[in-house]
């Protein structure tokens, strides 16, 4: 009897279909540590985050946003292995000081320790964290070959040319306008300029340029990202509202006498899309669609454009305030995030919904502007945001927005296709 009823239940089709998931499956977005330093000056923001190359440690800078004149503020580099049993939430495992307000932050892309910022006074600076008592490397100082405004980013650039220790460039934006190139290893302990950009008012198409702005003033520059199949090319966003296609193959030198590097500036713009309305705060190149990048700033507004057209392809007003950034997931394509003036969290899914958030998490303390968010490119689950009162929140991702559905990609496809209808 026991054989007949094996045998029959062998041939059933009641089954067919059903993939089975041994992984319990987490319904729900949940914060798992709200990190903040007692040893903190009053008053400062979290200006920027990053993930080390193994995912296991986030790194915070810590800055002022509303300053007047130049800073005197003591800041600091603070970081936690999120890995650890006993993370102290109210204590850094590295906390490093600064001599004025750091404002971005970023983890070498294979060096788990090497660690790049940039400073409210404009200098670039190295640190090595395998070396807590001494984790200093370089600075670029505050001189003719670097920023005389505020950087406002840092990133690690893949060099098509470079090998070993030159395989990645450092690169930095600031608020005078220069987007600044740099060779920074480790191994050499020093800092390099090796090539410069400007961006100048001229870049702006001419109905939209504010009032009687000269064509050769600096614009400064807010926000930038690569693309991922072509690391020449790249998508700036400014304090204007510009948003810009840009090469680093530009061979145009700017006539900008009054600036005085070593390497000659040139304009790397070679395309203006519809901008923003006041200054842009994040861009972001979609790590699935070459042509896609995500950008959110002043304006309320968090869009979509394609690199074929100057019209965004989406545009999303959630009604939260400003959005101070945007990221896309690295892990599902068509899933994005953003954060807010008034404290919030929100993640939009293109496969669920084109205009409003899946979900929405209040990420602020006391409700207060969220300034920066990062996903977790080596665990899949984890998300961080940092706001204006200094605390540092990781956030665990459910399932549905972290595991890929098939045919996902054709959702950003068809977002793509509509540029050339």
């Amino acid at each position: 009897m026991l054989h007949e009823q094996l045998e029959k239940n062998l041939h059933s089709h009641a089954f067919d279909g059903y993939d089975v998931n041994w992984h319990e499956e987490t319904k729900t977005v949940t914060c798992v540590h709200t990190l903040s330093h007692a040893d903190l000056e009053p008053g400062l923001n979290v200006t920027g985050l990053s993930w080390n190359s193994t995912g296991s440690t986030v790194a915070v800078s810590y800055g002022r946003f509303d300053h007047e004149d130049w800073c005197t503020h003591k800041s600091l580099l603070c970081t936690w292995n999120v890995d650890r049993k006993n993370i102290n939430p109210k204590k850094a495992d590295v906390a490093v000081d600064v001599s004025s307000c750091l404002m971005c932050v970023a983890f070498h892309p294979e060096v788990p320790a090497f660690i790049a910022g940039g400073t409210f006074n404009g200098e670039v600076q190295l640190w090595d964290l395998s070396q807590p008592d001494n984790p200093f490397l370089a600075s670029s100082g505050i001189e003719d070959d670097s920023h005389r405004d505020p950087v406002s980013r840092v990133v690690w650039v893949l060099d098509p040319e470079g090998k070993g220790k030159n395989k990645y460039k450092l690169v930095s934006i600031s608020g005078d306008g220069k987007i600044l190139v740099w060779q920074a290893s480790p191994q050499t302990k020093e800092i390099k300029l090796l090539d410069g950009f400007l961006l100048l008012a001229e870049s702006m198409p001419r109905s939209m340029r504010k009032g009687r702005l000269r064509p050769d003033a600096e614009m400064g520059v807010t926000a930038i990202s690569y693309t991922h199949e072509d690391k020449t090319l790249f998508v700036v966003g400014s304090e204007g509202g510009g948003v810009f296609k840009c090469s680093m193959n530009s061979s145009d030198r700017v006539a900008a006498t009054h600036i005085q590097l070593s390497v000659p500036l040139k304009n790397p713009v070679s395309f203006a899309f519809t901008p923003h309305v006041g200054p842009v705060y994040a861009v972001e190149c979609s790590p699935y669609h070459r042509n896609l990048f995500l950008t959110c700033g002043i304006d309320q507004t968090a869009r979509v454009y394609s690199m074929l057209q100057a019209k965004p392809v989406l545009e999303l007003e959630p009604a939260a305030g400003y959005i101070f950034s945007a990221r896309w997931s690295p892990v599902r394509p068509s899933v994005f995030a953003v954060v807010t003036g008034e404290g919030q969290l929100l993640i939009y899914d293109l496969v669920v919904h084109k205009v409003n958030p899946v979900c929405t998490l209040e990420a602020g303390s006391d409700k207060k502007p969220v300034y920066t968010l990062e996903f977790n490119l080596h665990n899949r689950q984890l998300l961080a945001t940092g706001d204006e009162l200094g605390d540092v929140r990781v956030w665990q991702l459910n399932d549905d927005l972290t595991i890929q559905d098939p045919g996902e990609e054709t959702v950003l496809a068809d977002l793509a296709d509509s540029a050339l209808e």
